[in-house]
């Protein structure tokens, strides 16, 4: 029998009137050292009402707005699924760019950290403006910001957000639609392939508003031989009735 382990997900609270303050400000109040011990622990962390109910359905509104997109990907063309995603262009909308500036500081400790114990020579600057320079002197120009939208019997298949040499280690997804008003199935979900082991599967609750900070490639993991490597994967499951959105911020450019 194989044995499917629980996933405890800490939930990481912002109360409601935090929602009315700045971007910045929001972010910065949130409870980043226990973020970190959740991510080290599990490879993703949630966080409860990143956004309010109105911001969701400001940014999910979007959508149609092709003048504000780079480019448009229908899944199924291209065998990752089903659904279709938008590329931001920049300018990204003022709140996705304020929240990656804000932030992507507080994940580049966990970030360091992690590199450092694979063995990885990369360190990544404090700031999002100068690491987004070096994505931009290496070719990497293209925002990768992203607003993915779902219908009825649509998927995402298992992947990882690459896109070129520099990779920041940990982006984020937030759900822009209410489960079980807006739409029925559509799990966020992760794998993680450990050495000689079968993928461990994980389920993230997400909540209306609800972001989720997750390992975009590797994770180092403490064994009883020293510190190792796995490899993690995410997707969205087949949606039963309704509509999905989700903003995806990732830290690094494409090429």
């Amino acid at each position: 029998m194989i044995r499917i382990e629980g996933i405890r997900q800490l939930r990481i609270n912002v109360k409601p009137a935090a929602r009315l303050v700045k971007p910045v400000e929001r972010v910065d109040a949130l409870d980043w050292q226990g973020i970190g011990e959740e991510l080290d622990q599990q490879g993703s962390a949630l966080i409860e009402h990143l956004l309010s109910p109105e911001e969701c359905r400001t940014i999910a509104g979007l959508y149609p707005k092709d003048e504000i997109f780079r480019g448009r990907v229908v899944m199924g063309r291209h065998g990752l699924g089903r659904g279709e995603y938008k590329y931001f262009s920049y300018p990204l909308p003022d709140l996705l760019s304020e929240l990656r500036t804000a932030v992507y500081p507080h994940l580049v400790p966990v970030a360091n950290r992690w590199n450092e114990a694979m063995g990885i020579d990369v360190r990544y600057p404090e700031k999002h403006a100068d690491f987004v320079e070096r994505c931009h002197n290496s070719g990497q120009a293209r925002p990768t910001p992203l607003l993915l939208q779902y219908g009825v019997g649509d998927y995402n298949c298992l992947h990882q957000d690459l896109y070129g040499e520099h990779v920041f280690p940990l982006q984020l997804a937030i759900l822009l639609s209410d489960p079980g008003a807006d739409f029925t199935g559509g799990e966020f979900i992760m794998t993680e392939q450990r050495p000689r082991m079968q993928s461990r599967p994980m389920v993230v609750p997400l909540r209306r508003g609800d972001g989720v900070v997750f390992a975009v490639h590797n994770r180092p993991v403490q064994g009883t031989r020293g510190t190792y490597r796995v490899n993690l994967r995410h997707g969205v499951s087949r949606i039963r009735s309704g509509h999905r959105h989700t903003v995806g911020i990732i830290f690094h450019d494409a090429t």
